[in-house]
Order: C-alpha cells, then structure tokens, then sequence
C-alpha cells in the first residue's frame, strides 16, 4: 500500500539526499555512492564465481552470453584461484577498483565457492572494499563467516515480506536438501531475510537492499518492505525496474510514475539508491562510464552446464 508522504519529512529527505550516505564509501563503492560525482568515478570489479541458486525466482534467467546487461548473466564461470588472477588483471586494466564484489551469476552463498574467492583476495588486497550480493536464504548461517573474510558492505534481494506477494515471485525454494513450495517457501525466505539482516547489521555490515519493481505483483508493497527491513538493520534501498522475461514475462516494466511512487514510498524509511546500472555477474570498470570485460575474457563464452536450483 502506497504511504501518505509527510511534506515536511519529504523535504528532509530531499535535502539528505544531495549530502552521502556513507561518507567512507562515497566514491569507492559505486552501489554505495549516493551523489552523481561519487557513483562516476567509483569503478569496480564482479567475479563470477558462483554456480548455483537455492531459489527460483519467476523475474531470474541466467545465462552466459555478451548481450545481455543484466544481473544473473557473465561469460563464464571461475574458480577461486582463477578469479584471483582475474582481480590482478583488472587491476591493471583499471587502477581505480576500489570494489570486489560477488552477485552471481547465482547466488554466492548456495555454493562455498565466492567466501573462499573473498578469503584469497582480502588476502592479497587487504585494503580493497568487499561486497556480497544475496538473496539471503543463507544469510543467518553463513554471517559469520562472511565477516571473517572481511566483507563489509552487502546488498540483500528483499521482494516483499508479505508471504502471498512473496510466494508469487518466487515460488519455490531449496532449503535443508528439501523443496519447499509457495506460502511455505516465501515464508522460510522472508524470515531468514529478515534475520540475516539483523545479524550484518550487528556485525557492522553496511547493508543495501536490492527490490526489484514488478507491477500488479509487489508495487504497492514497497513502503511496508522498506519498513520491515529498516528495522531489521538495512541503510539504503535500490528499486530496480522489472525486466520483463521468464514467468513475468506477460507484466509490463514498471513507468516512469510508479518508481517515482515506490521510491517516494521507501524514502520515509531508508535511503534511495538511484543510479542502478543492472550490472552483469562479470562487470568491470565503472558502471555506465567504463567496461573492461571482453580486455579480461577475450571473445569466447565458456558456459558450463552447472546451474542448479538444489
């Protein structure tokens, strides 16, 4: 449900909104930097170490191929040690990095694969800014860990935390080597969410979260979302337009007026990320200004049939 706007809260808002969110990241981490200045010269680097999902989400295709600007697609997939390489490349293609970040191309906790690829860069680069991207059904079990190889920033997928919007968009899910279905898995996803953001949040994790916008199915619910995940510990929201595909194929992308409204809606309860590029699992540069990938993969897409929902 849509929120009655406070003008003199939206005011507030508005005026917060020039100065930066994170001051220690404006600059450095281009999903953290809320300022134009900021977010155009903050380069960064995805490595796309991670195979599988554990859910099913009816927005998601993955794949690997070089037309797609999208999240959830790369060229191919790499190991720890071949992403360490990787990272050593671009840094000299792009000396700017300031961010390694994994989000893909499924999701970095369903397979160990992206907290041993972060273990061996801290390692190598201690002062680079890590950042993880999940859909956080693992999030509650594994914090502790991703602290440890010293992931500071975050970027949680919340959809909804109403479990009948939820089992619409994702409606089934891998959880303790067994399926669960409609209202049982979006109820067992949003409680682990939640809980997951709460414990970054007490960790000291600086914690995005990412929505995507899907008209007729949760734009009406963005207010109530961003409510319940400010509670829980979240500092900033990115509300990221429906792409039109898969078992949403049949909805339209959301105008111009109804993520005015969503983002209008959020603001009463956290920060708004507006620059969104929709990067690809295998990124690297600076979002909508620099693109290294085919200087560190060359021309050939090497796809491996490893997908997996559990």
């Amino acid at each position: 449900m849509t929120m009655p706007v406070d003008p003199c809260a939206a005011q507030t808002m508005r005026l917060e909104a020039t100065k930066p969110a994170f001051p220690a990241l404006e600059g450095r981490h281009p999903c953290f930097s809320t300022t134009a200045v900021g977010h155009a010269r903050s380069a960064r680097l995805h490595l796309p170490v991670s195979p599988g999902c554990n859910i099913d989400c009816a927005f998601c295709i993955r794949d690997f191929n070089r037309r797609d600007q999208r999240p959830g697609v790369a060229t191919r997939l790499l190991s720890p040690d071949q992403a360490v390489e990787i990272t050593e490349r671009a840094l000299e293609l792009c000396p700017t990095i300031n961010v390694i970040g994994i989000a893909g191309p499924g999701d970095p906790l369903a397979t160990p694969h992206a907290l041993q690829t972060f273990e061996k860069v801290h390692a190598r680069w201690p002062e680079l800014v890590l950042c993880l991207s999940t859909n956080g059904l693992m999030l509650p079990e594994r914090i502790e860990e991703i602290a440890a190889v010293g992931v500071t920033t975050l970027t949680v997928t919340v959809n909804s935390v109403d479990p009948q919007i939820q089992a619409q968009i994702t409606p089934k899910i891998a959880w303790q080597r067994r399926r669960l279905d409609g209202i049982a898995a979006a109820e067992r996803l949003i409680a682990n969410q939640l809980d997951g953001i709460a414990k970054a949040a007490a960790l000291g994790l600086t914690i995005k979260i990412n929505t995507v916008l899907i008209p007729t199915v949760n734009d009406d619910h963005i207010g109530t979302l961003a409510q319940r995940v400010a509670e829980a510990g979240a500092q900033m929201i990115n509300i990221i337009p429906l792409i039109p595909q898969h078992g949403f194929a049949h909805l339209p992308a959301p105008g111009m007026m109804k993520r005015y409204v969503a983002r209008a809606d959020a603001e009463q309860h956290l920060r708004v990320f507006t620059h969104c590029q929709r990067c690809r699992a295998d990124a690297c540069g600076i979002p909508g200004v620099s693109d290294y990938t085919a200087q560190l993969y060359g021309d050939g897409i090497s796809a491996e049939p490893t997908f997996s929902h559990g």
